[in-house]
């Protein structure tokens, strides 16, 4: 989310409601498209916000959309990479770093799903929330600065408690890459689908996206269930994301896609890992 301010030309809001308002059409009034085309908003279970229904939301981001002079900040053929995956697994849960002028459509994407994001700017927070109370977000500390990535790539394994056989999240206060002190949901859960589009990295004292690049890849290893774990990263035309992206996520193995600024990968558990993999100290 780096230009949280930046004005995106006006086709891509009415392509955002587009892509909003076709989904809630089809979920919606099409009572007979089987679900595995897209996540029914009559799917049985309780809504995903509490207060909010499916359909609400959806019915919301519309209005919103169509009204903003400010959109997304991703392209739409960005946003489609995303949107594809969300239609085979919502409901799912969706893990989001970083909250944005694109949020309320993340959340009406993913209807009886569980969407959350995590914003290391408080205030921004509220600005948020103030016009969309429907969202689920957390302030996240980061321990990180853009300008130790260099270090941190060099170091990190000798720790070992950042080691792919070793790695946790909850109180690993020993790996600085570890997001050692998020909210206890997002250590109960397992995320289906999560996407990395901050903290900001595009200044030397920014937090930089190291510390969530190298969770999200604990957190698709250390998956228990079944499947794999769709982690999409945006801003891939900047130097630590890419190089993070390659030691961490596995370019070479894990990609999937991508188009723009957008990588998106499919990462296995460990424990679907080959034998070589799963017990070797490189995460790539």
């Amino acid at each position: 989310m780096k230009n949280r301010l930046s004005v995106k030309p006006w086709i891509l809001g009415l392509a955002v409601v587009g892509l909003i308002a076709g989904s809630l059409l089809i979920s919606g009034y099409i009572g007979f498209v089987d679900s595995n085309l897209f996540c029914s908003i009559s799917t049985a279970g309780p809504p995903a916000i509490t207060g909010y229904s499916p359909a609400e939301i959806q019915l919301q981001s519309i209005i919103h959309y169509a009204t903003a002079k400010i959109v997304p900040q991703q392209s739409l053929d960005e946003i489609h990479i995303s949107f594809d995956v969300l239609k085979v697994r919502c409901p799912c849960n969706f893990l989001i770093f970083g909250l944005g002028h694109d949020s309320l459509m993340w959340a009406s994407l993913n209807p009886h799903g569980t969407t959350v994001f995590l914003e290391e700017d408080p205030k921004w927070i509220q600005t948020v929330i103030k016009d969309a109370p429907m969202l689920r977000a957390y302030h996240v500390q980061y321990r990180t600065q853009l300008q130790e990535a260099d270090q941190l790539l060099s170091t990190y394994r000798s720790e070992p408690y950042c080691s792919p056989t070793k790695a946790f999240l909850k109180d690993n206060k020993k790996c600085k890459l570890a997001l050692h002190n998020l909210p206890e949901e997002i250590y109960e859960k397992e995320w289906d689908l999560i996407m990395i589009d901050a903290p900001r990295g595009y200044f030397a004292e920014a937090p930089g996206r190291m510390a969530a690049i190298f969770s999200a890849a604990v957190m698709a290893r250390n998956r228990k269930g079944s499947g794999v774990t769709d982690v999409f990263l945006h801003d891939v035309d900047r130097k630590v994301e890419r190089t993070f992206a390659q030691e961490f996520l596995c370019k070479n193995k894990y990609y999937v896609n991508g188009v723009g600024r957008l990588w998106h990968f499919k990462i296995p558990p460990a424990a679907n890992m080959s034998k070589a993999d799963r017990t070797s100290d490189r995460y790539c």
